[in-house]
């Protein structure tokens, strides 16, 4: 019953009704109470005060007759009006002070059997006894008087009858206020129910239609208030959400057909294994149709399905499959962190890349053998030429023996470098991991290129503690990709330039920049660099002697210490090269 807007609307203004009320009948029964209270003891304090000493000391005098009781009853009886004595409510009493003992007052039946109070006992021991008990059924004060060898005690005690019939009146009247305000709540609520809940369940009813898909109606806006801004928000949701579900089919139907003829294979499972999707490539691929073999059959040895689960994106895993001669490289990955997610596999076959992987080194290693001895006895010849001298004119046979001399030392560069790359694709290249100060490399590499670079006017910055950490490598291979860094600094920058070395530690790596102030590099070929063969300026780079195979080859070796070797972004001319290596190998690396 409650759970309707309408009924919780109704139910929120009678309680908010019976609450008000409630506390307002609190307050004025308690306020009522409190005056009275307080109204009584006023009335005492003006009779018996220290304002009204005159009338005490009488009472005094009075008491010290003979009959002093009667005497104090006759004053009394006097100032009756002044006390409020009404001999229904309120009453006075004389007690003997020793004893307690009723004498005279105005009510001898309550006074033959009155209760001996606080403030009756205060008085019998000489003080005004006026405390005040909020929680009693009853107000009192008792007075001592003193006359002569006479002791008496004034006590006047009112019932609080007058409070209690007041009180109820009160009641009376609150719950009769009570009960004419849940009315008029009553009334009021419906008539706010309705008014808010009708745009509500004209939502509602537009928010059903949009569920199920009909995106045709709007929901007409009645006012301009939050209910009316709501109404035009959801207008605007459904045609925003209409336009996105159309775009999403539309981009569904294309990664439809994209999956049906891409030439990579596709496949999908759920997070309880089941099968999503699978194109007709991966069955081709895999030689068996994916829809009849599960996640286990297939790629279960290369990684277990509840560990892809458990990995966060960017994260993947990727192995290798042989089918049928086909070598299959496949990447695993969760399509979703969420619970309804599930496992994506791509297969890509490499076969191709493969055979044309392993024709290029044995061309590499080919060309790098049959090229090396010729090229040796082309140095030799020329070399003895020029020192047995010849017909030719000095000036030219010198010339023509440099020009010879410069291209067999360029080309044995080349095959050094090609025998390097294809060592290095091959597996042949060893590494020799031994702990080395990464500092003492470097200032070591600095100070072979020194020549080199006073030669061009270069002027050449340290910026690295001399206490840089010991760490694990093959130290001849790593300085010779920090020599490749620094002299490509050297080369490329004008003379007159400034080459700046800096190194230090983050966490378990180390690293070292060389920046220099030259030609720098374009944004187009940034990202092909370290590609080999690949020269940003090649007729620069022929007359420097470049190869376009050094930092290639950096790389290689960097990349088998796993570390990194990178282009690092920055403002102004000139290029800066970062090298990143861990502080520790895991194991030694065989290239």
């Amino acid at each position: 019953m409650f759970r309707s807007l309408h009924m919780k609307l109704v139910l929120i203004m009678l309680l908010l009704v019976t609450s008000l009320m409630a506390v307002v009948g609190a307050f004025l029964i308690t306020s009522v109470s409190n005056f009275y209270f307080d109204d009584f003891y006023t009335q005492m304090d003006e009779v018996f005060g220290s304002e009204n000493a005159e009338f005490v000391n009488s009472l005094r005098s009075g008491a010290a007759q003979s009959d002093g009781a009667a005497r104090l009853q006759e004053m009394l009886e006097a100032n009756s009006g002044a006390l409020g004595i009404n001999y229904r409510s309120r009453n006075y009493y004389i007690l003997d002070g020793v004893t307690g003992a009723y004498l005279v007052g105005s009510d001898d039946e309550t006074g033959a059997s009155l209760a001996m109070t606080e403030n009756l006992l205060i008085a019998r021991n000489g003080s005004v006894g006026c405390k005040t008990d909020i929680t009693a059924s009853y107000m009192d004060i008792a007075i001592p008087i003193t006359g002569g060898t006479n002791f008496y005690i004034i006590y006047i005690l009112d019932d609080l009858e007058t409070v209690g019939d007041l009180n109820s009146q009160l009641f009376i009247i609150i719950m009769q206020a009570l009960l004419v305000g849940l009315l008029i709540s009553l009334l009021l609520s419906f008539l706010l129910a309705k008014t808010m809940i009708n745009p509500i369940e004209r939502l509602t009813i537009g928010a059903e239609r949009v569920a199920a898909g009909d995106f045709g109606d709007t929901i007409e806006v009645d006012s301009s208030d939050e209910i009316g801004i709501l109404t035009t928000t959801f207008n605007e949701m459904s045609s925003v959400l209409h336009t996105t579900l159309e775009a999403v089919e539309s981009e569904r139907n294309k990664l439809d057909t994209l999956f049906l003829h891409m030439t990579d294979g596709v496949v999908a499972y759920a997070r309880d294994g089941a099968l999503i999707h699978g194109n007709p490539a991966a069955s081709e691929m895999l030689s068996r149709p994916v829809e009849e073999c599960s996640y286990e059959e297939l790629f279960a040895d290369i990684f277990p399905f509840e560990l892809v689960l458990g990995m966060q994106r960017p994260h993947f895993a990727e192995g290798e499959l042989t089918v049928d001669g086909k070598y299959l490289e496949v990447y695993l990955a969760p399509f979703s962190d969420e619970k309804n997610g599930g496992v994506l596999v791509v297969i890509h076959d490499a076969t191709e890349q493969r055979k044309t992987e392993e024709r290029r080194r044995e061309f590499i290693a080919n060309v790098s053998h049959e090229l090396r001895t010729p090229l040796t006895n082309v140095r030799s010849y020329a070399e003895t030429i020029r020192e047995s001298g010849g017909e030719l004119p000095q000036e030219m046979e010198d010339g023509f023996l440099d020009v010879i001399i410069g291209e067999t030392d360029r080309m044995t560069r080349i095959v050094q470098d090609l025998l390097t790359l294809s060592r290095l694709d091959s597996g042949r290249t060893e590494m020799q991991m031994a702990p080395f100060a990464f500092g003492d490399a470097i200032e070591a590499v600095c100070r072979s290129i020194e020549l080199e670079a006073e030669r061009h006017r270069h002027t050449l910055i340290r910026e690295f503690d001399d206490d840089l950490p010991t760490i694990e490598g093959d130290r001849s291979r790593l300085e010779q990709v920090m020599l490749n860094i620094l002299s490509n600094a050297v080369k490329y920058t004008p003379d007159g330039g400034e080459i700046r070395v800096s190194a230090g530690v983050r966490g378990d790596t180390v690293w070292m920049d060389v920046c220099d102030n030259g030609i720098g590099i374009p944004a187009a070929d940034r990202g092909r660099i370290f590609e080999r063969f690949y020269r940003v300026d090649k007729a620069r780079s022929r007359e420097s002697g470049g190869t376009g195979l050094g930092l290639s080859i950096a790389r290689e070796f960097v990349q088998r210490h796993n570390g990194t070797l990178a282009l690092v972004e920055r403002d102004g001319p000139g290029t800066t090269v970062r090298l990143t290596l861990p502080r520790k190998q895991k194991g030694t690396r065989h290239g």
